[in-house]
């Protein structure tokens, strides 16, 4: 999750240009922390448009200077008050996210900018293709907080690299460059700065102009070729989120962590 805070819950931003459908996670106050409300109406909205053959291509991008800086941590923490139960339910809309744009027939590339921290490097991985600026930072911050891996993190690091360097990424929890993740194939594409979105979207209008049917197969051979299914992975990392989230070090970790900020 990420080291952030927000005063109000994040929003989809929803429209449509043309054939491609643009999903804004917006609430760039706090770098797009998100909140749970966000992964249901995410989920609400790509069932919707599953069907709906006049959206070809998805975009999924940030508000303002960021993708996305994952969780809220003030949110996190106030949950840890209350019952184990609700806070699998919310991961599990977050998981339901993920395996949206997994299950969508078309596909979904994410435009990063800035940073896409913790859930949000994770719902990064999530999309099928992933464009990113120069100078985006992306970082699996969860350990620092004694936290484990949600939204398909490790699911997608393991199935992408080898396990080294996917515990590198997990365990050290530091920042990994635009350019070291398009080196070790998780990055498509690397533009400049600012143009990440406009890039994604000349790449989305181009698939979008390509069949549909046969795209919609291709995605789903690619995704069901490995080994273990996605839902077993992701319900593994709702348990041990859970289980880390209500843990006295990821008290103590969030609440350094909000009390540097504050500093």
């Amino acid at each position: 999750m990420a080291a952030l805070t927000s005063d109000s819950a994040a929003r989809l931003v929803v429209r449509q240009d043309g054939p491609v459908l643009v999903l804004t996670i917006s609430h760039p106050a706090a770098r797009n922390a998100m909140h749970p409300s966000l992964y249901r109406e995410a989920v609400r909205t790509l069932r919707r448009v599953a069907d709906d053959r006049s959206v070809r291509a998805i975009v999924l991008t940030g508000e303002g200077d960021h993708f996305c800086g994952g969780g809220d941590l003030k949110r996190l923490a106030a949950q840890r008050e209350l019952p184990r139960e609700e806070q699998a339910g919310h991961l599990d809309a977050l998981h339901d996210w993920v395996m949206a744009m997994h299950d969508a027939p078309q596909p979904v590339i994410a435009a990063v900018e800035g940073a896409a921290a913790g859930g949000g490097f994770s719902v990064c991985l999530g999309c099928d293709l992933i464009v990113a600026a120069q100078d985006a930072k992306f970082v699996m911050s969860y350990v620092k907080l004694a936290l484990t891996p949600d939204g398909g993190g490790s699911d997608s690091l393991a199935r992408a690299l080898p396990p080294q360097m996917a515990l590198e990424l997990l365990l050290d929890g530091g920042v990994c460059s635009a350019e070291r993740l398009h080196a070790l194939g998780l990055v498509n594409r690397v533009v400049p700065h600012g143009e990440a979105l406009a890039t994604a979207m000349a790449w989305a209008e181009r698939l979008a102009a390509g069949p549909f049917d046969a795209q919609a197969r291709i995605k789903q051979l690619v995704h069901a070729a490995r080994g273990r299914s996605r839902r077993a992975q992701l319900d593994a990392e709702r348990d041990a989120f859970v289980d880390s989230l209500y843990s006295d070090a990821c008290g103590a970790g969030i609440a350094s962590f909000l009390d540097a900020r504050r500093a």
